[in-house]
């Protein structure tokens, strides 16, 4: 589903908005309101000159953007997971078969998102489990006669901004090197993404997601959205241990259309960590109900900015 009120997905409807009261048949006004949209994104696309792809995907403006979505992990995949991670303890459910991927088919520059990866950055940065309450701790238990040790970072946090690489085969016969990202003074463009341009294409893809035992949540998703002129994407880390903590890590990437498609794209970075306790939220006067904080936007406006960079993408590259 598309985000609203915010530049991770549509805003509202590209149709204009109607007063439902001159329309009693209400259905019949949605139906017409989504022909409507229907016939805007094609015309769209034609004047773009995008062409959708088998499955879920777009190919335009010299990118091919695709989403891979299929079920959960069975039991054996799972098992050669923990072997390649070196870990027991994976997400309730792990979308090991999603991913999103974008692809610029000139220079083969692929930027992609996927759940190995990002559990392999839990990993790495092994961050301390988070305390809990007694009663709380009590509900992690696998077993109830065995007392329950918190050793691991059991909310998954990580701190995956996604993959990149040169895709074999599609580089630059003069060009080898390897893609890389540089700070820069540079930022995504909102004026752009808050434009009304009809949405081409947008697809959301959940990478992993945990319950925390019914104490909160710990999702990693990806969302695209392709315009005539420009994509956009957000991976979004997002967790909630009911009274005790949230923690928003968002990765936003932004790349406007160029002229020329075979020309290197000039694709902005920005990466965001905001993180409070509920008591630090309560001491500034927020509520500290846990059903208030269902979604993640909502805490983004009061959680403490722990982090802010902007980046750069650049094709590292030498003569051959």
């Amino acid at each position: 589903m598309a985000c609203q009120n915010c530049a991770c997905g549509p805003r509202d409807h590209v149709h204009k908005v109607v007063n439902v009261a001159e329309y009693p048949d209400e259905e019949t006004v949605e139906a017409d309101c989504i022909e409507d949209e229907e016939d805007m994104r094609h015309a769209a696309m034609k004047v773009a000159g995008a062409q959708l792809l088998e499955g879920r995907g777009l190919r335009v403006a010299g990118w091919r953007i695709q989403a891979n979505k299929q079920a959960i992990l069975k039991m054996d995949a799972r098992d050669r997971w923990e072997k390649m991670l070196g870990s027991m303890h994976l997400p309730e459910m792990v979308f090991g078969d999603n991913s999103l991927e974008l692809v610029h088919e000139a220079t083969g520059i692929k930027l992609h998102f996927n759940a190995f990866d990002a559990l392999r950055g839990w990993r790495q940065e092994g961050l301390p489990p988070v305390e809990v309450p007694a009663a709380a701790k009590w509900k992690f238990r696998t077993k109830p006669n065995q007392q329950v040790i918190l050793d691991y970072d059991y909310t998954f946090t990580t701190p995956y901004s996604g993959s990149q690489c040169l895709e074999s085969g599609k580089q630059q016969s003069s060009v080898s090197g390897a893609v890389d990202w540089v700070e820069t003074q540079e930022q995504i463009d909102m004026a752009t993404l808050q434009a009304r341009d009809p949405i081409l294409f947008f697809e959301e893809v959940v990478l992993y997601e945990d319950e925390l035992a019914d104490n909160g949540v710990s999702l990693l998703t990806a969302k695209v959205r392709v315009m005539p002129t420009c994509w956009f994407l957000l991976l979004r880390f997002w967790l909630r241990v009911d009274g005790v903590l949230m923690r928003l890590r968002d990765t936003r990437l932004f790349c406007r259309f160029q002229k020329d498609p075979t020309a290197v794209p000039v694709v902005i970075r920005e990466r965001s960590i905001k993180e409070d306790t509920f008591e630090a939220l309560a001491l500034r006067g927020y509520p500290t109900d846990a059903v208030l904080y269902s979604d993640p936007s909502v805490a983004s406006e009061r959680l403490t900015q722990r982090l802010q960079k902007s980046e750069k993408l650049v094709l590292k590259s030498k003569a051959t």
